[in-house]
């Protein structure tokens, strides 16, 4: 949950790399990060099979409008708007992670939440699982199903997200930097799984906002000072 989000922080505003190079790197490599991250998930007996089909058709079709939509826009212009969600959405998950859990319901509202989040994972680089899960786990959903669906899922977003981007980008993207991510993302991917089965729910969504807010807070101060 949030590698592309903490990932997109990390290449844009360290590493000054355009919203859109960043975003097809990023999805480059979770082709392969969200396939080891899925099956870890399904050995863990973390995935739940209707969730994860509400969530998918409308995670791809998010992500192949987001993608096609951030590679025709100027990338130095859109920066301060993906900063801005970003960081947002770091202090929503904080918040979000200090409040006190819901009373367990089923799903609502899953296809939008797809969409959303398939849209703003390819704008943003990341975002698809901070912005279902979040949602989902806010409605008393199991955290650890909610994580694992989403993150199975997140595995055909990608390849849709990438598949978009190949077509205005090419195979030039597949840097040291991009072969760094996924090897890094691979390895991390079977701890993950094991942290979304034992993990509190507040605990990984205050961890996670506190590292994208963090970095976003980094952008601003080398912008501006």
């Amino acid at each position: 949950m949030a590698f592309g989000a903490i990932a997109s922080a990390l290449l844009v505003g360290v590493m000054g790399v355009t919203p859109a190079r960043a975003s097809y790197q990023i999805h480059l490599v979770k082709c392969f990060t969200t396939a080891a991250s899925g099956i870890s998930h399904a050995f863990s007996g973390n995935i739940d099979k209707r969730l994860f089909l509400l969530v998918l058709p409308a995670g791809v079709v998010g992500g192949v409008i987001g993608a096609y939509g951030l590679a025709s826009l100027d990338g130095e212009a859109i920066k301060p708007f993906i900063f801005a969600y970003l960081g947002l959405l770091g202090v929503l998950l904080i918040g979000k992670g200090l409040r006190r859990n819901t009373r367990p319901q089923s799903p609502k509202g899953a296809i939008p939440l797809g969409l959303l989040g398939g849209i703003l994972d390819a704008v943003g680089g990341g975002g698809w699982g901070p912005v279902v899960s979040s949602g989902l786990m806010l409605q008393g959903i199991e955290p650890r199903k909610v994580v694992g669906s989403v993150n199975a899922a997140e595995f055909f977003v990608a390849i849709a997200i990438s598949a978009a981007f190949l077509l205005h980008l090419g195979l030039e993207e597949f840097t040291a930097t991009t072969l760094g991510l996924l090897l890094g993302g691979v390895l991390a991917a079977p701890f993950g799984a094991l942290a979304a089965k034992y993990l509190p729910a507040s605990a990984m969504l205050v961890i996670v906002g506190t590292v994208l807010t963090a970095t976003t807070m980094y952008w601003l101060a080398g912008k501006f000072f």
